[in-house]
């Protein structure tokens, strides 16, 4: 609590029981502690100064114990230890998520289930499974949502998702990251089977297979020199057309690597054909220089399921994406690249935010750091005010802060839901106390993020970038 002059005093609660917590992998905790130290925090005191530097290192608030989601299906997370195979499934209809949780453990998989997109991003943090089964239509937030959040965030990025939707959806699903599309409705228990044993397969299989096409010796080997060093990823070459269909044609590939205008390769032909044999066909990334991309773009090169790229920075992003390689595993060079593109704050510049917070402190350390990379900020002291602004007009994300007099964060949090053009806005409760089950909470009443005070930095920059890249 806190008194004007006199300043706060905080409360430890420690358990009788303390749950083990998922240890994270060696490769990522370097990343993670020099990114926690010397980051710069919010001050929750009354000093004059908005923010406090402190060298220490703090795990970040997805590691900190948590009370569990409610368990639906009575799947497997109470008994699942670091180090065991597991899969998180994300799936509205219950009765279909247990028909997938029998088959993940018949497969050896342990299975963790939750109907909600918001429990499913803090479930992927704490139990890091193997492979993330998603469906779209979810009752609180759009599965595509869940999957762009992920795919936004470099700790899981790396995890495979499988998508299960209506055919509709499978360009869609195959564009925004996903490994695997699965047609609703999944007419057997052996096609439930076989999606699972394919996860299985997958996870087991660890090394993977690229194929890189380009016709130009000297720019292949750049290209090849440039993507060594990724971690068991074996790198094969073709500078023919007709070789370089002969290989895709025979399948056992994790991604291939085309200059499209290679002579004598007909790339939409031959990924027509293959699709029409009924064998899923590798994801295909087309490099070539940017001055090739308008005449290739008039000539119809647009192909259906090929990713264009036209650097060599956004190919090794779109390799490590589509070989889901772990951002701790990759080489110091190939890590600092990502970073540039993924810690960029241009994402920011122009969107508009909405600040509620009773502490005028508050506010201005959090419209501080966010004007700096061109946000437009609106603010509101209690809750009401924040329904008003949000019926007024349109924001792209909300700020919000729980412990408020009269109408707390959580309240106003549900009363905005209930405005037609906020249903698919993004809300991140802000909250000082940080006490089990508070995450909870928040999403149970409309959140999708959550962040703790003081509120770290850099945590505030990536969440607002996970939710406004799009």
């Amino acid at each position: 609590m806190s008194a004007p002059g006199k300043g706060s005093m905080f409360s430890l609660f420690l358990p009788q029981v303390f749950p083990p917590i998922r240890a994270r992998k060696p490769s990522d905790a370097a990343a993670v502690a020099s990114a926690a130290i010397d980051a710069a925090r919010f001050s929750a005191s009354g000093t004059d100064e908005p923010f406090v530097h402190r060298e220490v290192f703090e795990e970040p608030e997805d590691e900190l114990p948590r009370a569990a989601s409610v368990n639906e299906v009575d799947d497997d997370r109470d008994t699942t230890h670091p180090g065991d195979h597991c899969v998180l499934i994300v799936e509205n209809d219950l009765a279909f998520a247990r028909v997938l949780l029998e088959s993940a453990r018949e497969q050896g998989l342990k299975g963790i289930v939750t109907s909600q997109g918001t429990i499913a991003l803090s479930l992927v943090h704490q139990y890091t499974p193997d492979a993330i089964i998603l469906d779209i239509n979810l009752p609180d937030i759009e599965g595509w949502r869940v999957l762009s959040r992920i795919k936004n965030d470099m700790s899981v990025r790396h995890t495979p998702v499988h998508v299960i939707s209506t055919d509709e959806s499978r360009e869609r699903a195959l564009a925004s990251g996903a490994r695997v599309f699965v047609a609703k409705p999944i007419q057997s228990r052996k096609a439930v089977d076989e999606v699972l044993a394919e996860i299985v397969s997958y996870t087991a299989r660890g090394g993977r297979k690229v194929l890189l096409v380009e016709p130009d010796p000297v720019r292949l080997t750049s290209i090849r020199e440039y993507l060594s060093g990724l971690r068991d990823v074996e790198i094969i070459s073709a500078t023919g057309g007709d070789r370089a269909g002969q290989l895709l044609r025979q399948g056992d590939l994790d991604l291939a690597i085309v200059n499209p205008e290679t002579p004598g390769l007909e790339l939409a032909a031959v990924m027509d054909e293959i699709r029409d044999r009924g064998v899923a066909a590798p994801p295909v990334i087309a490099y070539m220089r940017q001055a090739a991309s308008v005449g290739a773009a008039s000539a119809g090169l647009h192909i259906r399921g090929v990713r264009e790229v036209h650097s060599i920075e956004r190919l090794l992003d779109q390799a490590v994406l589509a070989l889901h390689i772990d951002f701790g595993n990759l080489k110091d060079e190939h890590r600092r690249t990502l970073d540039d593109i993924y810690g960029s704050t241009k994402v920011l510049a122009g969107k508009s935010v909405l600040i509620v917070d009773d502490d005028i402190r508050n506010i201005f350390a959090l419209s501080s750091v966010l004007e700096d990379y061109g946000m437009k900020i609106t603010t509101a002291d209690n809750g009401r005010d924040a329904i008003a602004e949000a019926q007024r007009r349109e924001f792209d994300v909300v700020l919000m802060d729980i412990m408020m007099p009269e109408l707390d964060g959580l309240d106003t949090t549900r009363e905005i839901r209930k405005i037609p053009q906020c249903r698919d806005l993004p809300i991140v409760a802000v909250t000082a106390k940080a006490m089990k089950g508070d995450r909870e909470r928040c999403i149970e009443a409309g959140a999708w993020d959550y962040l703790s005070k003081p509120v770290d930095r850099e945590q505030l920059l990536a969440v607002m970038r996970s939710w406004l890249q799009r």
